[in-house]
């Protein structure tokens, strides 16, 4: 029998600061989103003072004196290196890996039949953790499933020694009788309110359904979800993998208001460069951009404005020279004067393979399409080796009014006043031991 292993980080992004500060294992610790405005990961001691995730940044003193609560601000650069290299650890101990999310990956175990999967699991956890610092919970089943639903036990309950075996029809029941509806896999809340009103308030009560009533009311995801609880392997492997995505969007709000065009044009350049960073990590070119900005629809007291526009590129790209030209391009269309803007973003849509680009004959040259991806190349190589925004457009660079001629990086202009080191990707990062 075929088994699936599911391998999740416990509390991802506070793993990764903890990793580098074991001081704080065992505080509540939080981070925060960007420009710290509200929590998006805790620690388990976080959870247990009742810190909510989307609680405002600027509540937690009111909220919990006297907690010692510790807050980050976010360092997505410093938890997509670790999570990449704890990945990696985990691809050379696994016949076989996909790579489900930032903190999660599914195992298949082909030509494991003789081993313990238990005691493989829990050294898994503990190669990790000696490695890396950070705790992983892994769940272990003939489905995806129910992989996934082992995970979680795995986390919750520390007689498991973090991982859980669901290998028999009585494990598999017995799990699904105390696994809630609405923390299955495949079951939104809309599924969820659906369920309840019918009296099915676990997995198991779902699972043991009549064939014919799931699948006159539910679609294809949920008829799979229901045969994977009932031990039916058939998600297929390709839904695990990092689908290709149907668009890509970097939005966020600014630290304060703006009014000034130029300004925003800043922040729309440095969203397109990384629209477009994404599209050749992930091998796909985009064959047309869009920009939106927005007002503070919570101040009340000022007009509000909205715009999106989108425009085609003649030639589908992942130059990102082509794309920030496109979107501050299209900035002078979404922009009108006298409105506090608050937000902006950039969307790539209509995207494809960068091995199969239709070209417009109009547009396209050759040399100059070969001298942008070399371009592109060296400027992500010298990023990956030197650190973000290492090397960026001159349109990407803010210069702050008090430090006039000085530019700042792209991460600068984001408010991120209690943001770790990258200790894993910049050199003057690198912790000093004595």
């Amino acid at each position: 029998m075929r088994y699936y292993a599911l391998v999740d980080v416990d509390n991802c992004y506070v793993s990764c600061e903890r990793s580098f500060r074991p001081d704080l294992n065992g505080k509540p610790v939080v981070v925060l989103s960007n420009n710290d405005g509200c929590v998006v990961a805790r620690s388990n001691e976080a959870k247990a003072l009742g810190v909510k995730a989307g609680t405002p940044a600027f509540q937690l003193p009111q909220l919990f004196p006297g907690a010692g609560l510790y807050a980050f601000s976010s360092n997505y650069e410093l938890y997509a290196d670790m999570t990449r290299r704890l990945m990696n650890i985990v691809r050379n101990e696994a016949p076989e890996f996909h790579r489900y999310s930032i903190d999660e990956g599914f195992c298949i175990l082909d030509g494991m039949d003789h081993f313990d999967l238990k005691a493989w699991g829990e050294a898994l956890h503990r190669k990790i953790l000696h490695g890396l610092g950070m705790p992983v919970s892994i769940g272990i089943a003939p489905t995806k499933t129910l992989a996934k639903m082992a995970s979680k036990f795995a986390k919750k309950y520390a007689g498991y020694h973090h991982c859980c075996l669901i290998d028999d029809d009585e494990k598999r029941i017995k799990a699904e009788q105390l696994f809630p509806i609405e923390d299955v896999w495949g079951i939104g809340r809309r599924w969820t309110e659906k369920l309840r009103r019918a009296q099915i308030t676990t997995a198991y009560d779902f699972a043991r359904q009549p064939a014919s009533w799931v699948y006159t009311l539910f679609n294809i995801v949920g008829q799979r979800t229901w045969r994977e609880l009932n031990g039916e392997d058939c998600i297929p492997i390709d839904d695990m993998e990092m689908a290709t995505k149907k668009s890509i969007c970097t939005s966020r709000s600014f630290p304060n208001m703006l009014t000034d065009k130029q300004d925003i044009r800043t922040h729309v350049a440095n969203y397109a460069a990384l629209c477009a960073e994404k599209l050749r990590r992930y091998h796909e070119v985009a064959g047309v951009v869009g920009v939106f900005v927005d007002t503070n629809h919570f101040r009340d007291d000022l007009p509000q404005y909205g715009m999106f526009r989108t425009t085609e590129l003649p030639t589908p790209t992942s130059s990102t020279m082509r794309i920030v030209a496109a979107a501050t391009e299209l900035l002078d269309r979404v922009f009108f004067q006298g409105y506090h803007y608050k937000r902006a973003g950039v969307m790539m849509l209509d995207l494809q393979s960068e091995h199969a680009v239709q070209a417009d004959l109009t547009d396209y040259d050759a040399e100059r399409y070969q001298k942008l991806r070399c371009l592109d190349k060296v400027a992500d190589r010298i990023n990956r080796a030197e650190g973000k925004e290492t090397l960026v457009l001159g349109s990407q660079q803010y210069t702050r009014p008090h430090e006039k001629g000085k530019a700042a990086h792209f991460a600068d202009a984001i408010r991120r006043d209690r943001k770790s080191p990258n200790y894993t990707t910049r050199w003057e990062d690198i912790i000093q031991v004595r």
